[in-house]
């Protein structure tokens, strides 16, 4: 069992707090909004609320809020987030999707990473999930891929560990500078839905051939 915070109220962490409590874990819903953060814990089975500002209660603590807010989250936090994995499930990408609001050569995890704690490891992952997919957490009977970025080969292994448990595939991708690679991949998705999927039930996958 993994103890993990999620910070944010809206449906990516629905998704991945309904996934985190079936799987047998922990699970502690933190919301500027005290109210929005105990009507979304209402609706999980076993999650509890936090309070906002304080040390998260979990090992994994989960950035699911606009990219545009998590980084002053972090830095906020501070010294709360020592020793804990921080997993980036964020994309910074512009409201009109054609680019990202990071400066050039940098990512939104790497970002968050320089804001967090010295002693805090930064995972980007299910940046390119679409929430009503991940809580699915299949497409035409198939598992879904988690692309796992980060430095810290201790912290990308627990995140691993995590994602196997929820029925889904750890794909490793690299140190933390992948973690652009996998913002373009969300990117391309909103290309995707904008100009030929036309919606968003789908996932990208890798098929790995004999």
């Amino acid at each position: 069992m993994i103890s993990i915070s999620i910070i944010g109220v809206g449906n990516m962490a629905g998704a991945l707090a309904g996934r985190a409590a079936a799987g047998g874990h922990t699970v502690e819903i933190i919301g500027r909004n005290p109210v929005k953060a105990k009507a979304l814990a209402a609706t999980i089975d076993g999650a509890t609320v936090g309070t906002f500002g304080s040390a998260p209660a979990g090992d994994i603590v989960v950035l699911a809020m606009p990219y545009a807010g998590a980084k002053a989250v972090v830095s906020e936090y501070g010294a709360a987030l020592q020793g804990k994995v921080i997993l980036d499930i964020t994309n910074p990408i512009t409201a009109d999707f054609t680019g990202f609001s990071t400066p050039e050569g940098s990512s939104g995890a790497q970002e968050i990473a320089d804001a967090a704690h010295t002693d805090a490891h930064v995972v980007k992952a299910f940046n390119t999930l679409f929430s009503h997919v991940l809580a699915a957490g299949s497409v035409g009977g198939h598992r879904l891929d988690v692309y796992i970025a980060g430095d810290d080969a201790r912290a990308k292994a627990r995140v691993s560990q995590f994602v196997e448990s929820l029925g889904l595939r750890p794909l490793d991708t690299g140190k933390l500078p992948m973690a652009r690679a996998l913002e373009n991949v969300a990117l391309m998705q909103l290309g995707l839905m904008t100009h030929s999927v036309k919606h968003t039930n789908f996932a990208l996958g890798v098929s790995v051939l004999d």
